[in-house]
Parts: C-alpha cells; sequence; structure tokens
C-alpha cells in the first residue's frame, strides 16, 4: 500500500534534518591545525537554507523508487556545490555580502582565506560523495553523476553563469540574456538534481525529457521569484541583504517585465513545470508542490 503524502513542509524539515546529519557526519572536526576549516564549512553547511535542491533530488528520486540513504547522499553532494557557491559569491571580489541566511556571511565569520579554502572543499566533498560505493554500486552510475555534476558546476553552467552575472553590470542585457543567465547560474544545478535523480533510477537519456522540462521551467520560475523579493522583499525574512540588483545596475525579470508582468511569468513557468509531470501520478505530488512553492514563498 503506498505511503501518504506528506506535506511540503513537513517534506523540507525531513530532508532539512537528513542533510544536517549528514553534513554532521561528514565534518566532524579533527584534532590538529584544520579544525578551523572544518569548523567553517559546518557554519556554512549546518542549519539554514530551504534545502530546496536537496528535496527536488529526494522527490526526484522517489519516482523511481531509488532508497532514502542513496538519494540522501546524492541530495548532500548539490548541497556541498550550492553551499560552496554561496560563500564564494558572497567574497568582496564577488557580491561582497555580508549577510546570509540570517548570520554574518562566512568571510565575516571567519576570514576571507578560511572562507576561500572552506568553499573549495565543499566543492571538493561534492565529488567524493558521488565517487563513492555507498552512493551507488554501478561505477557507471556514479561516474555519471560526476560527469553531468562537473557539467552543471562548471563553465558550461553554474560557474559561467557567475561570470555573466559580474558582468552584466557593465551592459545592457534583454530578456533573452537574462533568461541564458539564469538559466546557467541557477537553472543549470537545478536541472542536475532531476537528472540525477533519473540516472540514480536508471532511465535513459531520450527518458528525461520531461524531467529536463520540469526543471528548466522550476529553475526559471525560482529565479524571476528571487528577483521579486530582491524588488520588494524584506531583509528580516530573505535572511540576506535585498536590493542589489538595483542598486548594482542590473537587468533583471523585474527590471524588465515589472513586478506584475514578472510574478504573471512565474507562475505560467510553474505550470508548464506542473504540465511536465502529466505522465506521473500521485509520486509526483512532492515535485508539484515544490514548483508552486517556488513562486509562494517570502524567503
Amino acid at each position: 500500500m503506498p505511503a501518504a503524502p506528506i506535506s511540503l513542509d513537513v517534506a523540507l524539515e525531513q530532508v532539512g534534518a537528513e542533510i544536517d546529519r549528514g553534513f554532521d557526519s561528514l565534518l566532524a572536526i579533527p584534532p590538529d591545525a584544520r579544525a578551523p576549516l572544518f569548523e567553517a564549512m559546518r557554519y556554512a553547511a549546518i542549519g539554514g537554507g530551504k534545502r530546496l535542491r536537496a528535496l527536488l533530488v529526494v522527490a526526484g528520486c522517489n519516482l523511481f523508487h531509488v532508497a532514502r540513504e542513496r538519494a540522501i547522499r546524492v541530495a548532500l553532494a548539490v548541497e556541498c556545490v550550492h553551499v560552496y557557491s554561496l560563500i564564494h559569491d558572497d567574497l568582496p571580489s564577488m557580491d561582497d555580502d555580508d549577510l546570509r541566511r540570517g548570520k554574518p556571511t562566512l568571510h565575516r565569520a571567519f576570514d576571507e582565506s578560511t572562507a576561500i579554502l572552506a568553499g573549495d572543499s565543499l566543492h571538493a566533498l561534492a565529488f567524493q560523495v558521488l565517487a563513492e560505493e555507498e552512493t551507488h554500486e554501478d561505477p557507471f552510475v556514479r561516474s555519471d553523476l560526476i560527469l553531468e555534476l562537473a557539467r552543471a558546476a562548471g563553465p558550461a553552467g553554474m560557474a559561467g553563469g557567475q561570470m555573466m552575472d559580474l558582468k552584466a553590470a557593465e551592459m545592457r542585457l534583454d530578456l533573452a540574456s537574462v533568461t541564458r543567465l539564469q538559466q546557467l547560474k541557477t537553472g543549470a544545478l537545478i536541472g542536475w538534481c532531476l537528472e540525477a535523480a533519473a540516472i540514480m533510477g536508471r532511465v535513459p537519456p531520450e527518458g528525461r525529457r520531461s524531467l529536463r522540462g520540469y526543471a528548466r521551467d522550476v529553475g526559471l520560475a525560482f529565479q524571476i521569484a528571487d528577483d521579486l523579493l530582491d524588488h520588494e522583499g524584506h531583509e528580516e525574512k530573505a535572511g540576506k541583504r535585498v536590493g542589489k540588483d538595483r542598486e548594482a545596475g542590473k537587468e533583471t525579470f523585474v527590471s524588465l517585465l515589472g513586478p506584475d508582468r514578472a510574478r504573471l511569468q512565474a507562475e505560467l513557468l510553474v505550470d508548464q513545470a506542473v504540465e511536465h509531470l502529466a505522465g506521473y501520478g500521485a509520486e509526483a505530488g512532492l515535485l508539484r508542490a515544490i514548483a508552486r512553492f517556488a513562486v509562494e514563498r517570502d524567503h
């Protein structure tokens, strides 16, 4: 008999607790001079954050009956990359932010050198987790996970999008350019969450089209919601500085479309994302709820 569906809030809470336990185990503080590095990694990785990417992995793996402990390992990998990207994005040489997840950014709480090393270490840890046999007994599955994450996190994905974002204030971007930037900076890693679930479920590439469409639309909707929060949100709820894109003179979905049209576009994208799941039944309920949460959240 299938398990009763759980609410999105409960699912986020459960996954958040599992991710925190995973990081607690992986980042035990050693009794030597590396201790400050591990303390910094723990500060950035444990507690706080929506864990939306981790939940996307788990919800995707649920479609293919992947064992929970394996899904959590894959989710840990994407959280490692996400947290590393936040650490580096906040650095003075990047976005120069002082607040993240409601507390001082890592380079403020520790120092810039430690923050760089913590980000580097979390990046490496993601691939270590995926390469270990506990993630999957098939080395071809593990190598596919690693290959796709490298693509999603590197110059063809998240890092490339961040480079475009750093240059955005110097040029006038149109809607197509902003969409491309965000598909790389934010969307590539979200796309990997569903790609990884399909790899773990041994779904051939030609069978992943609907999940890729879902991830693409959810990723853009999530970014539009972020732009709206940056435009009209409150720092206390967001847990980070707001209004920074406007201050930097960057084009966003909101600056190009206006808040009302941007909100409507996000809602249309969510509807499209849900339509991509038409081939799935109740087992995709959590993915549908995540899509709606992308535009309904206030932080």
